[in-house]
């Protein structure tokens, strides 16, 4: 009970000082989907599992009726004056075409005042149409990454990843890939254990990471062989162990050219940056969650040391062990 007291305390803490209003605009022409996926990861209180609850909005240039891509209203009461101090400005997908310069005023002035914007598939058009794109990488579906680089060459717009961060300002492929964009948003405002929260509850996986392919052009039936799903899950058990391919390939049975593509085909990427990326996950929950020191996290993740750890932490989340644990750390409750 005592470390449930520390942290709720800790996540109370958190929230006062970081991410905590987020506004959603609905723009004419919204995707059902996609403006979904924002509303579970922001909309839902999950305080009462250790989670975290936003101050969550939606708002739009004139209240009333805002007819979605799919032909029905969404009834939204609330003007755009309520985004006028939101810590997160998020853009849904929509049918493309012009928008209402009353959005792209308030995406313009978060972006000046350093707060998080959000896109989640063709989002991205509109902040481009708002010219914070400009000087910053970016994505979006890759059936639209073509058109967003042609109408918009003052983006590098990148069409092999699932989300990009550039400056507070995030860019994600088409649909599911906005969970992953929006969970890294919770993570690096809340932490791991706070991303993994939402995770949980929605039934996903908390640790797709940014740089994973968005289109795997594999068939189905190579995606539910339950023996490799074992081996995924034998990994994540066994993270302190020395897992090279070729033990990985004869757990599962394949050859390690076989397994290797079958494993970039089923996660999207490598199996060493997978297993790397879970090692950092797994550190950033025990920094947040004990007091034990940097040597031992290193040793029980797999790194083996300290500097290594710090290395991987430096490259991927461009802080360190240290610095995180400070952060997200559990502090006794006054």
């Amino acid at each position: 009970m005592a470390m449930v007291r520390r942290v709720s305390a800790n996540l109370e803490e958190r929230a006062a000082a970081m991410l905590n209003k987020v506004v959603l605009l609905a723009i004419p022409g919204v995707a059902p989907f996609e403006f979904g996926v924002v509303c579970e990861v922001f909309g839902v209180d999950r305080s009462n599992t250790g989670g975290p609850n936003f101050n969550f909005t939606i708002a739009t240039a004139d209240p009333g009726p805002v007819r979605s891509s799919l032909g029905f209203d969404l009834m939204i009461p609330d003007d755009l004056s309520v985004a006028v101090d939101a810590d997160l400005i998020a853009v849904p997908a929509h049918s493309m075409g012009a928008i209402d310069e009353r959005f792209l005023d308030v995406i313009r002035q978060a972006e000046a005042r350093g707060a998080w914007i959000l896109s989640v598939c063709s989002g991205a058009f509109v902040l481009a149409q708002a010219g914070i794109l400009d000087g910053r990488k970016s994505t979006t579906h890759w059936m639209y990454t073509d058109r967003l680089s042609d109408e918009y060459p003052h983006t590098d717009v990148n069409p092999d990843v699932l989300f990009v961060e550039d400056r507070r300002v995030v860019t994600s492929a088409g649909t599911a890939a906005g969970i992953d964009a929006a969970l890294h948003i919770v993570r690096k405002e809340h932490g791991a254990a706070a991303a993994n929260v939402v995770a949980r509850r929605m039934v996903v996986p908390p640790q797709r990471d940014g740089g994973q392919s968005q289109y795997i052009d594999t068939p189905v039936q190579e995606c539910s062989d339950d023996s490799f799903s074992l081996v995924a899950q034998w990994m994540l058990d066994n993270l302190a162990a020395d897992l090279s391919v070729e033990q990985l390939a004869r757990r599962a049975l394949m050859s390690s050219r076989t397994f290797a593509r079958r494993f970039r085909a089923e996660m999207g990427t490598t199996p060493a940056a997978w297993l790397n990326r879970q090692r950092i996950i797994r550190a950033q929950e025990l920094l947040e969650s004990t007091d034990r020191g940097l040597e031992g996290i290193a040793q029980e993740t797999g790194f083996g040391t300290s500097a290594v750890m710090r290395h991987h932490f430096l490259k991927v989340l461009q802080t360190t062990p240290t610095a995180y644990r400070r952060t997200f750390g559990l502090r006794e409750a006054s």
